[in-house]
C-alpha cells in the first residue's frame, strides 16, 4: 500500500536533519515515528479498555484492593518477604 503525506517545510527539514544525524533515510525516520506512535496509541487504548473493564467489574461486584494493600504488596517484590497478590475484598 503506497501512502503519501504532506508535511510543512519546517518539519521536512527537521526530519531530513535527523535522518542525516542517524545516517538513515528520511523515509526510515518517518516510518519509525509512525510505528512508535501507533504502538503507543494501541497500548494507551488497551490500558483504557482494561481500566473501563475493571471499573465495570468493581461496580458490579464491589471487589477491590486498597491503594495501601497494593503498595505494600508491590513494595515486597524482590525482597525476602515477597508474598502472593492480596485477595480482593468487598
Amino acid at each position: 500500500m503506497a501512502t503519501s503525506l504532506k508535511i510543512d517545510d519546517a518539519l521536512k527539514s527537521r526530519v531530513q536533519h535527523l535522518a542525516g544525524l542517524r545516517r538513515r533515510s528520511a523515509h526510515w525516520i518517518m516510518l519509525e515515528a509512525i510505528e512508535q506512535y501507533v504502538t503507543r496509541e494501541e497500548q494507551r487504548e488497551a490500558f483504557v479498555q482494561e481500566a473501563q473493564a475493571s471499573w465495570e467489574e468493581y461496580q458490579a461486584t464491589g471487589r477491590h484492593l486498597t491503594g495501601e494493600e497494593t503498595r505494600a504488596w508491590l513494595g515486597s517484590w524482590g525482597t525476602e518477604k515477597e508474598g502472593p497478590a492480596p485477595e480482593c475484598h468487598e
